[in-house]
């Protein structure tokens, strides 16, 4: 006896309520990517014609994600990532070997220089600062947990490029969209290419009042057990401590940290 037509439609619906689910997933983590790649905030139209869906489609799933704290609505009515995302993010962090490695030396590297330091990684074109120890003078910079900085002309992110595998470099360095900060930022790229050549000789990277007037940064790169860089460490401070004579002793510091992180990952030089 063959089914009804009642009868299959039943048996289909569960199969196509899936493929649904699955839609609505894909087109909603499709707009949270496309989030990701703005550097400001983005309306419902535009996100729409990016991803070519409806209007209403786009702006039904913003309502549940923002709902949900995934993304927030400025008073314009244009939507950027939420702070969940963050939260989120910071305890997936809290789980990688890296992120547990370095608190301690960072926290180390902190009391030996008495300066703010950091620990950033690459991750979309930005560095991302995934552990801070803000130091305890009067004067000092903070703490910058979840903060996306710009490679150019930071420590961090210089220290990171000078040492990633040639066309890993040299791709970022092409792709490189400068923004400037200061009088002393760079804005070129054969500047940063020249920048990048004397980090790598001396083997750390010094952010000299490039990112904000009366700051200057230390840093140097750290490398996981297969050898390529994984993030880099750094020091800041105010630009009449961290330098003159005390620069060489400061880099000593944040080298020295730098490798000793790199050999807990599993790093040897060869």
């Amino acid at each position: 006896m063959r089914p009804s037509k009642t009868a299959a439609a039943i048996a289909l619906a569960p199969a196509q309520d899936s493929r649904y689910k699955v839609q609505v997933l894909d087109r909603t983590f499709a707009i949270l990517e496309a989030l990701s790649n703005k550097k400001g905030q983005s309306g419902v139209a535009a996100l729409a014609q990016e991803l070519g869906l409806h209007k209403s489609t786009v702006h039904r799933l913003l309502v549940v994600l923002e709902r949900n704290r995934f993304v927030e609505r400025s008073e314009s009515g244009r939507y950027r990532l939420g702070w969940r995302l963050f939260e989120l993010g910071m305890s997936a962090v809290s789980n990688l070997d890296l992120y547990e490695r370095a608190k301690p030396f960072v926290s180390r590297l902190m009391h030996e220089t008495g300066e703010t330091a950091h620990l950033g990684v690459l991750r979309l074109g930005s560095i991302v600062s995934l552990v801070s120890q803000e130091s305890d003078r009067s004067m000092r910079t903070p703490a910058t947990v979840g903060r996306r900085s710009p490679l150019h002309c930071t420590s961090l992110g210089k220290a990171i490029l000078a040492f990633l595998p040639p066309d890993k470099m040299e791709a970022a360095v092409a792709a490189q969209e400068f923004s400037q900060h200061t009088s002393k930022t760079i804005v070129s790229h054969d500047r940063l290419r020249s920048e990048l050549a004397l980090v790598r000789k001396r083997g750390y990277a010094i952010d000299n009042e490039e990112f904000e007037e009366g700051l200057r940064c230390v840093g140097a790169p750290v490398f996981g057990h297969s050898g390529e860089v994984a993030a880099a460490v750094s020091i800041a401070g105010p630009a009449y401590r961290v330098g003159g004579a005390n620069l060489e002793k400061l880099a000593r510091l944040v080298m020295s940290t730098a490798n000793e992180l790199s050999q807990s990952l599993g790093f040897r030089r060869q």
